[in-house]
């Protein structure tokens, strides 16, 4: 991922700056969000695949209608019923 595949921008001030990965953004925002009580906006252009694909399989919020109901992130529900 390039340097700007995360975004952040403080809606309080001038403070903007671009990240790789989003554990490092959310590092920023937090810190000047807790140090000078702003409140800062973030913009994530790309995610890895498997984000996209988790996305694509959990549907909206995880609800019915999944695009995938064969996921292997949902096998856990199977073993749990087997119970």
């Amino acid at each position: 991922m390039d340097e700007a595949n995360v975004v952040i921008e403080c809606r309080d001030c001038e403070f903007r700056s671009s990240f790789p990965h989003v554990g490092s953004a959310r590092v920023a925002l937090e810190d000047h969000e807790s140090a000078l009580g702003h409140d800062v906006d973030w913009q994530i252009n790309r995610v890895d695949a498997g984000v996209e694909r988790a996305g694509a399989d959990a549907g909206i919020c995880g609800g019915s209608g999944r695009v995938n109901a064969d996921s292997p992130l949902l096998e856990w529900r199977e073993a749990d019923d087997e119970s």
